[in-house]
């Protein structure tokens, strides 16, 4: 070789290296400005030049609506609520009935006069609620706010040419939101919500004897309720609790790893017999192998959400479909990486054991087997730790597992603390189930 042919050849090398090093950042970048323009975070006028693009298509960030988001997922909130046709009063822990202080009792930072009901925010924030379904919001700093319904509308001393940015005003309904609390006060109702920190009533609800008792009182104090030992009570109104449901969602999260693990295991049962048909070095019909491995392709092509709907029309809602439509992905997935792993297998062992005079089924079960099995369980625990945070997804379409109560819990919009309880239970699950598999691969494979 010449020195002017290695030097052009070092030239082409280092050409392709400087390409590679500048290209690959631009294209990067080129998409991400893409990305930015298709989902209108940037758009055309920003820059001057006029877009016809809709007004609801921009995308845009209400930091109220996210602080509120935040607030209700870790911590809780107490509703004050007057009903403005009976004039009723009524105090509960995330509005529920099963958090309704009794009759009687309400919160030391209310204080229920007759027709006049004085609620401390805190801060110097104070919410009165006034006969004739009037209201008064003192908020330091700004001055305060009067407001009542008339007829059906509502009626503030707020000037309409300069609406704070807090405070969301209608001819039917006026919400304010400060650090403190927020209040809604429409033709039904002038509702109060009151936030503090934690996740309240999560042990025991109030109608519970234990309520309001720490552990050491419960372990090593006097008897509280006089039909039951302190543990055994204690530990039935926690299980039993109403609002935060554990023993209902100690059973969906076992749905849902019961749908994991019967999709996913059933689906190595199925694939492993199938896939010696799909493998050339096994099946000697061409056209064998090209229909399997079809019906592989189509099985794994279409998603598990997919095969859940349709699953879900023949069987119904219920855990069995989610493990069948889990089942169906993992077989053709299955499926073909357990036929290119016995493409690969070392014929020797096979014609080792061959020589002995076994079988051919005692061939594949001594000669094959041990050479695919530590590839077989690494992939079959890798999708069953993968198939445990699918299944979530699955449960919330087919009405099982963990995924039905996120959903539920979601779609209300109310009490977002138990959401944020899901998705801590689902992430420990899938950790538990990571270090599971990580701890069988190394016991069954290395042999540690």
């Amino acid at each position: 070789m010449t020195d002017a042919t290695a030097y052009a050849q070092a030239d082409r090398l280092f050409g392709r290296k400087r390409l590679f090093s500048w290209g690959l950042p631009a294209v990067v970048l080129t998409y991400l400005v893409y990305v930015a323009f298709a989902f209108h975070i940037l758009t055309p006028d920003m820059f001057g030049i006029p877009s016809n693009i809709p007004d609801r298509d921009r995308l845009k960030f209400d930091v109220a609506n996210g602080r509120t988001l935040v607030a209700d997922m870790v911590s809780y909130k107490t509703h004050v609520t007057r009903d403005n046709r009976s004039g009723d009063l009524s105090v509960a822990i995330e509005g529920e009935r099963k958090g309704a202080y009794p009759d009687g009792i309400v919160p030391g930072w209310v204080n229920a006069q007759g027709e006049t009901t004085v609620i401390d925010l805190g801060a110097g924030h104070v919410v009165t609620f006034l006969p004739g379904n009037a209201m008064t919001f003192e908020v330091p700093g700004y001055g305060t706010v009067r407001g009542q319904i008339e007829g059906r509308a509502v009626v503030t001393n707020i000037p309409e040419d300069d609406v704070p940015d807090w405070i969301n005003l209608s001819s039917t309904r006026m919400a304010i939101t400060t650090d403190e609390g927020r209040l809604s006060l429409t033709r039904n109702k002038t509702e109060v919500f009151n936030y503090f920190p934690g996740w309240e009533l999560f042990w025991f609800t109030l109608d519970s004897p234990y309520s309001g008792h720490g552990v050491f009182d419960i372990l090593f104090g006097d008897q509280i309720d006089p039909a039951r030992t302190n543990v055994a009570g204690a530990w039935h109104d926690f299980w039993e609790n109403p609002m935060w449901r554990h023993v209902d969602v100690a059973w969906a999260l076992f749905e849902t790893v019961l749908m994991a693990f019967l999709g996913t295991f059933g689906a190595a049962i199925v694939a492993l017999p199938v896939a010696f048909l799909a493998a050339k070095n096994f099946s000697p019909l061409m056209p064998v192998r090209f229909a399997l491995r079809r019906v592989f392709d189509f099985l794994r092509g279409v998603d598990a959400l997919i095969w859940t709907i349709l699953l879900s029309r023949a069987f119904g809602p219920g855990p069995m479909t989610g493990a069948l439509a889990i089942l169906f992905t993992d077989t053709g997935s299955f499926g073909k990486m357990f036929s290119e792993a016995l493409e690969n297998v070392d014929q020797k062992q096979i014609d080792g054991v061959a020589s002995t005079g076994a079988t051919t089924v005692q061939r594949y079960r001594f000669g094959v087997i041990p050479q695919v099995t530590p590839v077989l369980l690494s992939q079959v625990l890798y999708f069953l730790e993968s198939n445990t945070r699918s299944a979530t997804i699955i449960g919330a379409i087919t009405g099982g597992g963990i995924g039905l109560l996120l959903t539920q819990a979601m779609i209300t919009q109310k009490d977002w603390e138990e959401v944020t309880y899901y998705i801590i239970l689902i992430v420990i699950v899938v950790m538990l189930m990571d270090s599971l598999s990580g701890w069988l691969r190394r016991k069954l494979i290395k042999g540690e």
